[in-house]
Order: C-alpha cells, then sequence, then structure tokens
C-alpha cells in the first residue's frame, strides 16, 4: 500500500503559507534532503491553488539538475472541484468525493505519493488519518502570520519520530509517522 507524505517548510511558530521567505537557507544540504524524499516516490497528491503555482513554474524547467525533468513528468492528483482541463503534463483531477478517491490512490500499486503545501489537503487528509508521514523543513525564523500547518481543531495525532537533522544553516528536518497504536 501506497503512503502519503506530506513535505512541508515550516516557520518555527509554524507558518507554511507563500515559503518565499525560506530562499535565504537554501543550500546543497536541503537540496540533498528535497532529493531524498523522491527516491520513494512516484507521484505528487496537491491542491488547486499548489497545482496553479507549480504549473507556473515547472514546465519551462526541462533539466535534471533544477529537478524540472521529473517534476515534470510524474503523475500528478490535483483535487480541485473547479479545474476542468489541467494542462500540464499527466495531471489528473480529483474532484469527487476526494477521501474515497484517495483511499483508492493509496491501493494502487506504486510508490508513495508526495503532497507539498496545499493546506487545506493537508487538512482534509489530517481529519481522516490518511496521512502516513510528515516530512518537515523548520526554518529559524518567526513570520508572526499566516496559515498553520497544525492548526486550531486539528486532530490529536499521537506521532513517533523516524529522523531528524540540523543543517549548517539551522534549518532542522523531521520526520514523524503517526503513531497509530496509541
Amino acid at each position: 500500500m501506497r503512503k502519503i507524505i506530506v513535505s512541508e517548510f515550516l516557520s518555527l511558530d509554524g507558518v507554511m503559507e507563500e515559503p518565499a521567505w525560506t530562499a535565504p537557507y537554501w543550500n546543497d544540504e536541503i537540496a540533498k534532503f528535497k532529493a531524498g524524499e523522491d527516491l520513494f516516490t512516484d507521484a505528487l497528491l496537491i491542491g488547486r491553488v499548489t497545482y496553479d503555482g507549480f504549473s507556473k513554474a515547472w514546465p519551462s524547467r526541462t533539466d535534471e539538475e533544477s529537478g524540472g525533468a521529473r517534476m515534470n513528468s510524474l503523475p500528478k492528483y490535483v483535487v480541485s472541484t473547479t479545474l476542468r482541463n489541467p494542462e500540464w503534463n499527466n495531471s489528473h483531477v480529483i474532484s469527487g468525493n476526494v477521501v474515497d478517491e484517495i483511499k483508492k490512490l493509496k491501493q494502487q500499486d506504486g510508490k508513495n505519493l508526495l503532497l507539498y503545501g496545499s493546506n487545506t489537503l493537508v487538512q482534509t487528509l489530517m481529519q481522516n488519518d490518511l496521512v502516513d508521514q510528515y516530512s518537515l523543513l523548520i526554518y529559524p525564523i518567526m513570520l508572526g502570520t499566516g496559515r498553520k500547518l497544525f492548526q486550531e481543531g486539528s486532530p490529536k495525532t499521537p506521532l513517533k519520530l523516524v529522523n531528524s537533522q540540523t543543517f549548517s544553516n539551522s534549518v532542522t528536518a523531521v520526520v514523524y509517522e503517526p503513531d497509530r497504536s496509541k
């Protein structure tokens, strides 16, 4: 069974919205960590807003070094009630019963599904216990405002730490999985 991996950039106060603030911290260590996520995934699961941003940025990047070749070739499952004809290569729209459709995706053969950004979709997945891993890069900055990954009303979810690593720029990578035994 495939897993859903939620991969997010977070400020220290939990903001995940509009991650342009992460750019000054980007380095080879973070690039290597992000590339490692790709080894175990073969499809993207994203919401409409994230899809709109990605579909403007990625198609023009076709080289291997930037990750564009891989991003453009991956199947992309876009959750949206308004998107009808996605133009980005290999994009598929999920517009019906989101929870049931995502459960079906998880049952398919293949590697894991990687989810970037997509705050509204992540909230739906958390509410329905469909997240199998949180891969978080926590940045040493407090933003004060913005949409947070773990919002008030998020379900109580015991987690177990799978991996942690601090980079030379004080960004910390943490990987958690739900501890469903509790």
